[in-house]
């Protein structure tokens, strides 16, 4: 390469980034012009690649979010950063660009409680966490839920398949979805991203090419388009252990005041019925501690995970270059009628994550004095017809 022509490069140890001044100089050039110089630096190999400050990634993001740069260098981007292990400021810095471009609005209600599935959905069971938002809401925790429709690497089976098949507007605006929770009688909703960032659900199709996993997969879930007036808890689902220190650390830079992090099925928030789990919070921004649970603890004795799959699944439609391996819309079904049974007390494993995994979060809100009374409460919304009728009084 030709230093003269490159001035922001700069051959140092990977763990050294430019100096301040030259990142304050480069920030002032034009987008194509700062993209360009990040990945030059990024993509260098696996002993070149330099590191980049928080404030270039944001930068780098915000230009793929404005389509300011060809999806070609967009691509790099994304994928220099995994290939070299993304950074904490460099995972912060794609987070606050898409908080940037985001439709952020704060519902009438003092506290909010985001939570967040993987919005790649589920291939390997039947979710119920799309109606545990409903089940808070009987429980008196405004609730909002979030996603995609289907996202790469899984496509399964996600909360927009499940609720929009059990008869729910997964299209609401941000502003509709906050005006949801905020009327009690209902207390909870969900919101696409497709409404509340809708460039960022435009690189769908660009990160289905990438095949792989990028940052924007890692902070995504962490926008939190709908606030509390006074506080904001987010809840997760997590597979490997090092991850919960990422999504601590991420939670507190986007402002979520407490974090609650479950080591759940198909890195989802329910924990697995059927032997001890462990999950991660924080209260009010403070270090994340572990606590673990037992499942037989609040009397839940089964022999699965979760909700399996049936045995016979109807194939993916033709018409799909990518999908899973079965049509993802008529599982999605299956969740949603074994899910609104489950709301109408009738007992089994979807009724029994309900219960686990509401209680979890009622637990760490400090909404019971244990997870035996909190699991005692969401067994009384769902036996007496409250969490039903919460569900049913969304639109």
């Amino acid at each position: 390469l030709n230093h003269q022509k490159h001035p922001y490069i700069q051959y140092k140890p990977r763990t050294q980034k430019l100096a301040m001044n030259d990142v304050e100089e480069l920030l002032q050039q034009d987008q194509k012009t700062i993209m360009r110089s990040i990945i030059q630096r990024i993509a260098t190999g696996p002993d070149m690649s330099k590191d980049i400050s928080l404030e270039e990634a944001r930068a780098g993001m915000g230009a793929i979010l404005d389509e300011a740069v060809d999806p070609v260098q967009a691509a790099i981007f994304l994928i220099a950063l995994r290939m070299k292990r993304e950074t904490d400021d460099e995972n912060k810095g794609v987070l606050s660009a898409i908080q940037d471009k985001a439709n952020t609005v704060t519902a009438d209600v003092d506290e909010v409680f985001d939570l967040s599935d993987p919005y790649n959905g589920y291939n390997r069971t039947l979710p119920a966490a799309p109606f545990v938002p409903a089940v808070l809401a009987a429980c008196g925790v405004p609730t909002v839920s979030h996603g995609v429709e289907t996202m790469s690497p899984k496509f399964g089976i996600t909360h927009h398949r499940v609720l929009k098949a059990a008869g729910k507007d997964v299209t609401l605006s941000v502003q509709q979805a906050a005006d949801q929770i905020s009327d009690s009688n209902v207390g909870w909703s969900y919101v696409d991203q497709k409404a509340y960032c809708p460039s960022l659900h435009d690189l769908t199709p660009l990160r289905s090419n990438i095949v792989k996993r990028q940052a924007i997969t890692t902070v995504e879930v962490l926008v939190g388009p709908i606030r509390g007036k006074k506080k904001t808890h987010y809840m997760s689902g997590y597979v490997h252990k090092p991850y919960t220190r990422v999504y601590a650390m991420l939670a507190r830079h986007a402002g979520f005041d407490s974090c609650l992090m479950i080591r759940g099925v198909e890195g989802g928030i329910t924990p697995s019925l059927r032997q001890s789990g462990k999950v991660f919070y924080y209260h009010d921004k403070a270090e994340e501690v572990a606590q673990e649970f037992n499942p037989a603890d609040i009397g839940i004795e089964q022999d699965v995970r979760a909700t399996p799959l049936p045995d016979e699944l109807p194939p993916a439609p033709e018409s799909e270059d990518v999908s899973a391996h079965f049509d993802a819309d008529a599982v999605a079904k299956m969740a949603a009628d074994a899910g609104v049974a489950a709301l109408n007390g009738e007992k089994g494993s979807t009724y029994d994550a309900l219960v686990y995994s509401a209680a979890i979060a009622l637990w760490h809100l400090k909404k019971a004095d244990s997870l035996e009374a909190a699991a005692d409460k969401v067994r009384e919304v769902l036996d007496n017809g409250s969490a039903l009728k919460h569900f049913q009084a969304a639109r």
